[in-house]
């Protein structure tokens, strides 16, 4: 029998491909690159070429062309409306006015309601007052206030009395005392009338345990109130006076009727 050549067809063995290269011409390895360069630069150019790399792309990534200088005119709009938007609008000269009249109306409504209160004036709380005589008998503490029709001070605080006095008047007598009559002197003498509004605050018996005198804050004639009303032995605020019309200042006349107690 005849013996099997190792190698019948006698092929030779592949080799590598960096064995084929291996064996290659430099000019050939050097050729080869080039060519690879030279294609891959044209694919570029094509796609930098199209409109529409992928045509299948959603349009929704699309952006469209600008025209030149559309840019720096949108930049320029948005500068504007932001700067517009940090100016805030100032009201028209006719809203100024309508609130300064508005606001000058209020302020009126306010003083006025705050000073007359309802129109409560002197001689409203000269007739309600309790004559000077009938209060030293009846037992009870007894406010007693100087007053004038001219002293500003008195019209300003008629409000607060009148509301003072509508609280305690079940408790406390109220009388009013016209420094102008001359049927008062002795009671001016008698408690140092020297200022007006001045208010002698007496007890029960008649003493006086305090005053008050010209312009202070109602708290302190209500407090002096209310301590005669629960029969304290002395009132918080004995000796207190604020801004006060002078007693000097006053016009003495003789009243047609010497019974008044005004």
């Amino acid at each position: 029998m005849a013996g099997v050549a190792p190698n019948p067809i006698g092929l030779h063995k592949f080799r590598p491909y960096r064995s084929f290269l291996s064996h290659q011409s430099p000019t050939t390895r050097r050729i080869k690159p080039s060519i690879w360069s030279y294609n891959n630069n044209r694919a570029s150019q094509a796609l930098r070429c199209q409109t529409k790399p992928n045509p299948n792309e959603d349009s929704s990534t699309e952006k469209p062309l600008e025209e030149p200088g559309s840019a720096n005119v949108d930049t320029t709009q948005a500068a504007d409306s932001s700067v517009g938007a940090g100016i805030p609008d100032y009201p028209s000269k006719n809203v100024n006015k309508q609130i300064a009249l508005v606001s000058t109306l209020v302020a009126v409504g306010l003083f006025l309601s705050a000073r007359l209160d309802l129109g409560i004036s002197l001689k409203d709380l000269s007739a309600m007052a309790l004559p000077y005589e009938e209060a030293l008998s009846n037992g009870k503490p007894t406010v007693v206030e100087f007053y004038a029709d001219w002293c500003e001070v008195c019209r300003e605080l008629a409000p607060d009395v009148y509301k003072v006095e509508q609280q305690y008047k079940d408790r406390v007598n109220f009388v009013m005392l016209n420094v102008d009559n001359t049927k008062w002197e002795q009671e001016l003498d008698e408690f140092g009338v020297e200022g007006i509004p001045h208010f002698a605050f007496l007890d029960k018996k008649g003493n006086e345990e305090g005053n008050v005198v010209g312009r202070l804050p109602r708290q302190y004639f209500l407090d002096n109130v209310d301590a005669l009303a629960r029969g304290e032995a002395s009132i918080p605020h004995a000796r207190v006076v604020g801004q006060f019309s002078s007693a000097e200042s006053r016009k003495v006349h003789q009243v047609v009727d010497p019974r008044s107690h005004g």
